[in-house]
């Protein structure tokens, strides 16, 4: 493997315990691509944010080894990783100006005074603030101090950046608004950047490739498209996006595809996600754009009564009752026309290519 091939950052059996018994992240083997933008993605507690900090050297794994550029650097400290590090809180300091603050780095790093200028300069000038070095962090938008944050992670030309997630303060227009920033920047410096957030639309939004965590381990590392449209467990297809879920116990089983006796009562075909035997408990898993609302009985449909409408601009969201317990989910574009009135029975079809099936 050449030096193109090889991953920047390997994670190599790694786990970790803050108690010596509970692990709250566990059996870890992940490879970062060079000048990728890989998002750590997983609710509170999944482990994303422990992996982001052993990997900056805040926190040291309880075994297994971090590699970068094949070298290990489990028991090197954070300020000889040469590593970028962007937080949520932006962690400025207040009595500095903005030009000082980005200039830290290099100051400790007793880089020359004259080139600390004209790299501030630089850094500011790249994320869209060149002009505001004089001022201070109290006269400046969120937005701003989280761009002076970010110069400040790249002034040095690190190895690679480390974000824990530095769009959280930001309300949703503004966090939208940085993220575009965040995938232009990425894409014009081309630096290795490692992301965490809880926001599944923005690591969708953002990354080049996704790694989901729940409960310590890792469940699925793919590009978007694909951990939205192959998950690859219950986990991840109820995690990332929307999803309407039925259960049921296996049917039939067919090359790639299954028949699912639904519990309410019908029968659905759809792919089969890793393996189970006729009578197996599983899961019937589609997203909701995917289902259509029709008139009439179809192929692989059930039919439903409409509960409510949302209104939501360039779609309605149409929840529809399928038995006593079991409640299904429509996203219906505008440009297909009305949708069933509440209270009316529908039929709810489901392709069964879109379908997935999950023991």
């Amino acid at each position: 493997m050449n030096i193109a091939e090889s991953p920047l950052v390997r994670f190599s059996g790694v786990h970790k315990s803050y108690d010596g018994s509970t692990l709250a992240v566990r059996a870890l083997d992940l490879d970062v691509r060079r000048g990728e933008f890989l998002t750590l993605l997983g609710p509170s507690g999944s482990g994303k944010t422990t992996t982001l900090m052993m990997l900056a050297g805040f926190e040291t794994p309880s075994g297994g080894e971090i590699l970068f550029d094949g070298k290990p650097i489990t028991r090197t400290p954070p300020h000889r990783r040469n590593f970028g590090m962007v937080f949520q809180n932006y962690a400025l300091f207040p009595h500095l100006t903005v030009g000082d603050n980005v200039a830290y780095p290099l100051t400790v790093r007793r880089v020359a005074a004259h080139e600390r200028a004209s790299r501030v300069a630089a850094a500011l000038e790249m994320v869209r603030l060149g002009g505001m070095a004089a001022r201070r962090p109290d006269q400046l938008s969120g937005g701003q101090r989280q761009r002076v944050a970010l110069a400040r992670a790249l002034v040095f030309d690190p190895a690679i950046v480390l974000m824990d997630e530095p769009l959280g303060a930001l309300d949703k227009q503004l966090r939208e608004h940085m993220q575009m920033e965040l995938k232009d920047l990425h894409r014009r410096l081309g630096v290795t950047f490692v992301y965490v957030t809880h926001d599944q639309s923005e690591a969708l939004a953002l990354s080049d490739r996704v790694a989901v965590f729940n409960d310590g381990a890792l469940q699925q590392v793919d590009t978007a498209d694909r951990l939205y449209e192959e998950p690859a467990n219950r986990f991840v297809a109820g995690f990332v996006g929307d999803n309407t879920a039925l259960d049921g116990r296996i049917a039939a089983v067919q090359p790639e595809f299954a028949e699912v006796a639904l519990d309410c009562n019908a029968t659905l075909r759809g792919r089969l996600v890793g393996s189970a035997v006729s009578g197996a408990a599983v899961q019937v898993a589609i997203r909701p754009e995917r289902i259509a609302l029709r008139d009439t009985t179809r192929p692989n449909s059930i039919g439903a009564t409409v509960e409510d409408i949302v209104y939501l601009g360039d779609h309605v969201r149409v929840r529809c009752i399928v038995d006593e317990k079991t409640t299904a989910v429509v996203k219906q574009p505008i440009a297909a026309g009305p949708p069933p009135a509440i209270g009316a029975r529908t039929h709810l079809e489901f392709p069964a290519e879109h379908v997935r099936i999950y023991a």
